[in-house]
């Protein structure tokens, strides 16, 4: 397409008719991959002739042709711009890139950028040399613009990474010096000179942002850039043209010149100005900037921040940076001395007073309050927020020099409270409260540690910041409820005044001022926690909810989903009278902030995105304290069930871990899996196909519940067919060469639970199960996964012991998988604790496997190896029995720290040893494996396996051991198989059909196994009467 026709297609674009739009957008996509056609757009954008609206068209389409065309995505893929092309766009667009109008340099920047992350430094060698010229040669504006781009390329690269901008810095650094210096001289700059500043400024920013190159380390060169970036700090900002409008002002070039100075400034002081690193370089440079810049940029700071004291202008920005920098220099005693002469102005009549409510809050207030509202919970906002900085100065200050500033700040903050107290209701100091009770809030960890003001606390509450709950005054209403939340948690004397803060946070939530709502509804949460006695609340629970959710159908806010779940907890089971109403509100929050994200991609809408996770956290939390009601799973699905299946795509992603949970809430405690449930399954399976494989571990928790609750459906539905459809997720899982061992864990566990829970009903997938694990055993690193892989050959073993047996006959590794199975047994750490099968899990199937090989004939398992799996079953039970006793021991000792009545004296009993090990010959040498943490949620106990730290022997095991903490509410069919009773069964079995084989057994035997077998015997004896003295037990509790 030539250039007119180009141009034409381009104006078509523009055209309101959308036939004619849709035909141009159509032929440009037909045309994009011609010879010439980057080329040509770009002459039309830079064409001043041309239309400005079809320029700014194919500004866009160039731009966007280029970050997704100008170097491949794949490493197979083609290049789709030809090389001659790419040759002629990166010769001529620095060029034009300073001439076009802002609207259009915008495009051409980013396209730069593409560039130059993919060419810079090997195929557009060239490019550092131009901007070299271009500074000498006064093109300075294009030169700079393209120099902000390539340093920002390196802003967060380390070390090696980091190479060429050493370079870029030797290069360019001297010219950009002296045009710094020389701009700085301009008497009566005007706005453009700012503008070229505020570049340098940048530029320097990306190049000493991890790193101080080494030029620049050199003093006298430092010093050159120092004397003009405190320069810039010292001098005023031009007064004229300075835009009226607040939200213009802050954007403004010479403010922005300012902040970028305060921010380089910062960054220099708390990143490289720290004596204490090791690195003597490092410590020489930071030596020097303490002693001839940090000072001064101190006063320097001081001085801007005065304009506030005289009610002029300063970005919130700026101001939150200086302080930033002051909070900073608190505990530093050269810098405390400095700043302590000028300390009680900074203090009282500059910080405090950007504590105070002020015009512009008031204004916001009444036109936004939703904006109001967002502002004050939202932590981006802390970083440009002065009032942050400000309450943050305060808290650091009386942090780190308290003796010297506590006090007096106290009784200034008292004098405050008394003027108000004493004045008429016209001339009362309304805002300088509002600072006032802002700082008593923020102060409040420190007093309430710190004597006399510990047990003034409460009397100061009752007088001053109670009687604000029925102020005239939305802003103190709600400055009243947050400081009573932040001592909620104080001992009341008088149990009257914690119940009427409680009761003034909860008409509070029915204030007409939203921000007064919500901040109460921050503060409840506080008193919840805080809440001793339930029947404070117990009676006005109902009202809570509903408050709340109005609330919530107002605010997208986390806050007040935490205080959601902090009810929930505290009440347990007692929601369940609410747990449906309670989903179902949430579930409607929920697709709320999900519609808000959709209708406006562009916004960045954290504060919706957070509230979305929370709504969802909420209902597993809802779901949790319900759980020994199933009835009520079955009222929430229909509620829940889009969600998870929306959510569970690719549109779920940023929620894809909360939604999986609620599924596993729901497909372990549903009376019954439905239909509908099941329609999550292929979801779940196509994500891991796709792009899920990270959640592998939180998607096999519903996987294990559908296949162990409803193996039925498993077992017998064909369309779809989710036994056929699990073997293809898992193989090609297991056979992916890219996958890292840790993540394919989930699959053999899945194996488990398709062998242990279908029994005698999956024959037909013993072999293909078999012969990817024992490809994959081949090429395994780890030894967790090594374990794991080992288990699913012992679970097919204890599955159908001569199927089993056969086809690892059939595969020709028999010798290998078993001789791999005993030196993994055998394997011990330096402390002597087994190295492999570490949690009770893994001891109970290998024992279940090796005991069910016991009971094969002669013919198929020799005397020899008899013998072999003989010995091993026995050391592993007896491990196995050690480890089941020393976690009882555990639990009831953690039972007895829980019990209230205990005076925390040991017992006799706590002292008797466990009789087993000694009996059955051995010494305990897996005790401390059973010292795992308690999984208190499904989630946790059915993912499986999370890590425990094995501090002991960190040094000879190059595999965390936190993939062995034990699942000790994990249901599986193997719990009712007694693994000592199996095996003394299986030996009867084996004595009473062939007693010359089990004669040549025992008597081939040592004395210590001989020991060990008896002790077995005796134990699983023992556990026969214990598991009918327990099912005895329940049926009488059932009666």
């Amino acid at each position: 397409m030539d250039l007119p026709s180009l141009a034409v297609v381009l104006q078509a674009a523009l055209s309101p008719n959308p036939d004619e739009r849709n035909a141009a957008e159509n032929s440009l996509d037909q045309f994009q991959y011609t010879p010439q056609h980057l080329v040509r757009l770009l002459q039309i954008i830079v064409d001043g002739n041309c239309d400005m609206a079809v320029r700014q068209v194919a500004s866009i389409h160039f731009k966007n042709f280029i970050a997704k065309n100008w170097s491949p995505q794949e490493p197979d893929e083609q290049h789709k711009i030809l090389e001659a092309d790419k040759s002629m766009v990166r010769d001529h667009i620095l060029v034009f890139v300073a001439q076009v109008p802002p609207l259009l340099r915008v495009q051409l920047g980013e396209c730069i950028k593409t560039i130059i992350h993919a060419d810079y430094p090997e195929q557009w060698p060239q490019l550092l040399e131009w901007v070299k010229h271009s500074l000498q040669d006064q093109q300075i504006y294009g030169a700079l613009f393209v120099l902000r781009i390539l340093t920002r390329k390196y802003e967060y690269k380390s070390d090696e990474e980091r190479t060429p901008v050493y370079h870029i810095v030797n290069e360019t650094f001297p010219s950009l010096l002296n045009i710094f210096n020389t701009l700085l001289q301009i008497a009566n700059p005007p706005l453009e000179v700012a503008d070229l500043i505020k570049l340098i400024c940048k530029i320097f920013w990306s190049s000493i942002y991890l790193e101080i190159p080494k030029q620049l380390l050199d003093p006298n060169v430092f010093n050159g850039w120092m004397v003009l970036f405190l320069n810039l700090l010292e001098r005023p900002v031009p007064f004229e043209g300075q835009p009226a409008d607040p939200e213009l002002r802050k954007s403004w070039g010479w403010w922005k010149v300012k902040k970028w100075t305060v921010h380089i400034l910062n960054r220099l002081y708390t990143r490289f100005g720290d004596l204490k690193p090791q690195n003597p370089e490092s410590r020489a440079f930071a030596q020097i900037f303490q002693k001839n810049y940090a000072g001064k940029i101190l006063e320097c700071h001081l001085n801007v921040l005065g304009v506030i004291r005289t009610g002029g202008y300063l970005p919130d920005r700026v101001t939150n940076l200086i302080l930033q920098y002051l909070s900073i220099s608190i505990s530093k005693n050269t810098m405390y001395n400095l700043l302590q002469p000028k300390l009680d102005v900074l203090l009282f009549e500059i910080v405090f007073p950007l504590m105070c409510f002020n015009d512009n809050d008031q204004k916001l207030w009444e036109e936004d309050p939703h904006e109001y509202v967002r502002k004050g919970y939202d932590i981006i906002e802390d970083l440009y927020s002065s009032r942050t900085a400000s309450r943050d100065f305060v808290c650091e200050l009386v942090r780190k020099r308290g003796k010297d500033n506590l006090q007096k700040f106290i009784l200034f903050l008292v004098g405050i409270f008394n003027r108000y107290n004493e004045s008429l209701v016209e001339y009362k100091p309304y805002r300088q409260k509002d600072g006032a009770l802002l700082a008593i809030g923020a102060l409040s960890d420190k007093l309430k540690r710190t004597e006399p003001y510990k047990a003034e606390l409460e009397q100061m509450l009752v007088q001053h910041v109670f009687p604000e709950f029925t102020s005239p005054l939305g802003h103190l209403r709600a400055r009243a409820a947050w400081v009573a939340g932040q001592y909620a948690h104080i001992n009341f004397s008088d149990a009257n005044n914690y119940i009427k803060a409680l009761h003034s946070v909860v008409s509070g939530l029915r204030d007409p001022e939203l921000p007064v709502r919500v901040d109460s509804i921050f503060a409840l949460r506080s008193f919840i926690e805080a809440c001793n006695d339930l029947d404070q609340i117990r009676p006005i629970l109902p009202q809570l909810l509903d408050e709340l959710f109005k609330l919530m159908n107002e605010v997208e806010n986390e806050d007040l989903v935490f205080t959601l779940e902090t009810i929930v907890d505290k009440f347990g089971e007692e929601m369940a009278p609410y747990a449906l109403g309670l989903c179902q509100n949430l579930a409607a929050a929920f697709w709320k902030c999900m519609n808000t994200a959709d209708a406006d991609d562009e916004a960045d809408d954290d504060a919706g995105a957070l509230a979305a996770v929370g709504c969802l956290r909420a209902i597993s939390t809802i779901l949790e304290s319900v759980s020994r009601l199933p009835h009520l799973f079955v009222q929430v699905e229909p509620t829940l069930l889009p969600i998870m299946r929306k959510m569970l795509t690719t549109d779920g992603q940023e929620v894809y871990e909360e939604v999986l949970e609620i599924a596993s809430y729901m497909t372990f405690y549903l009376p019954t899996i439905s239909l509908d449930m099941w329609t999550l399954w292929p979801l779940m399976m196509e994500a891991l196909k796709d792009w899920a494989i990270d959640f592998f571990p939180n998607i096999l928790v519903p996987l294990d519940n559908f296949i162990s609750r409803g193996s039925g459906h498993f077992l017998t539905c064909k369309e779809p067919d989710y036994q056929q459809s699990l073997w293809a997720m898992v193989s090609h899982v297991m056979a992916d060469e890219n996958l890292e061992d840790s993540d394919i864990e989930p699959a053999p566990k899945l194996i488990e639970v398709v062998f242990q829970n279908c029994k005698g009903q999956v024959d037909h997938w013993v072999e293909p199960y078999l012969r990817i694990t024992v490809e994959r055993l081949k090429r395994t690193n780890k030894s967790y996964l090594k374990c794991l892989l080992m288990q699913v050959i012992a679970n097919a073993l204890y599955y159908n012991t001569v199927l089993t047996l056969s086809i690892l006959q059939k595969l020709g590794v028999t010798t290998v998988i078993f001789n791999l199975w005993f030196e993994m047994l055998q394997q011990v750490k330096k402390s002597g604790l087994l190295a492999n099968f570490k949690r009770e899990h893994d001891k109970k199937v290998c024992c279940l496997g090796l005991i069910s090989l016991l009971a094969l004939p002669a013919e198929q398992l020799p005397e020899e190896a008899l013998g072999r799996i003989f010995r091993a079953t026995l050391d592993l039970l007896v491990k196995y029995k050690d480890q089941v006793a020393e976690a009882e021991k555990i639990e009831d000792a953690d039972d007895d720290d829980d019990d209230d009545d205990m005076d925390g004296s040991q017992t006799d009993e706590d002292n008797d040893e466990d009789v087993s090990d000694k009996d059955m010959g051995v010494d305990a040498e897996d005790g401390d494996e059973a010292n795992s943490n308690r999984l208190k949620k499904l989630v946790s106990q059915a993912s499986v396996f999370r890590p425990d730290d094995d501090n002991d022997d960190n040094d000879d095991n190059d595999d965390d051991d936190d993939d062995y903490i034990d699942d000790e509410e994990l249901q599986s069919p193997i719990d009712d198989v007694d693994p000592f009773i199996f095996f003394v069964d299986t030996v009867k079995v084996m004595q009473a059909s062939n007693p010359m084989r089990f004669q040549n057994l025992t008597h081939g035997l040592e004395f210590h196994y001989q020991a060990l077998a008896n002790g077995v015997a005796q134990h699983a004896e023992e556990r026969r009467v214990e598991i009918e003295k327990e099912k005895m037990e329940k049926a009488a509790g059932t009666s």
